[in-house]
């Protein structure tokens, strides 16, 4: 060692092992991204016919009924007493959650007098109706460290 290459080695392993750590750290290291489960039990359904589709979304444009909607996240769940459907691998953000108790299994809202729903309906954080649907604020709720578990009230005006 007395030639300097060993510690000339030993600079220049420092420096691969510093310029790997900042890369590390611009790259975002080995932290994935926190993701989290959202849970919703769905209540006071008034049968069991049909299906309770469900959509997760974090845009106030596409909010309640997620159309066009690519980033949403939607389910769907037989109706039963005690359902529950789950979003998986959820990102942290604001959320809101829109149900449609579609009772007879045609995949969309079935409406009376051209805008009143005639099939069940229901939102995050139980939120109302005020002349139509909730806004997006008063249905959102935060995804953040941990998973969320959200009750959900169906509602029925015919």
């Amino acid at each position: 060692m007395r030639n300097g290459r060993g510690i000339g080695r030993r600079v220049s392993a420092a420096k691969g092992f510093v310029a790997c750590g900042v890369i590390s750290v611009m790259l975002g290291g080995n932290a994935a991204p926190q993701v989290h489960d959202v849970m919703v039990d769905v209540t006071q359904l008034r049968s069991a016919k049909g299906n309770i589709l469900a959509c997760l979304t974090s845009s106030k444009k596409h909010f309640p009924d997620c159309e066009d909607n690519t980033r949403a996240f939607e389910a769907s769940a037989s109706a039963h007493d005690g359902v529950s459907i789950t979003f998986r691998n959820v990102p942290q953000g604001t959320y809101a959650i829109a149900l449609l108790h579609d009772e007879n299994g045609n995949g969309k809202a079935d409406r009376a007098l051209m805008m009143m729903p005639k099939e069940g309906f229901g939102f995050s954080r139980d939120a109302k109706l005020r002349m139509g649907p909730p806004s997006f604020s008063s249905a959102a709720f935060r995804v953040a460290d941990t998973d969320v578990h959200q009750t959900i009230r169906m509602r029925y005006l015919f």
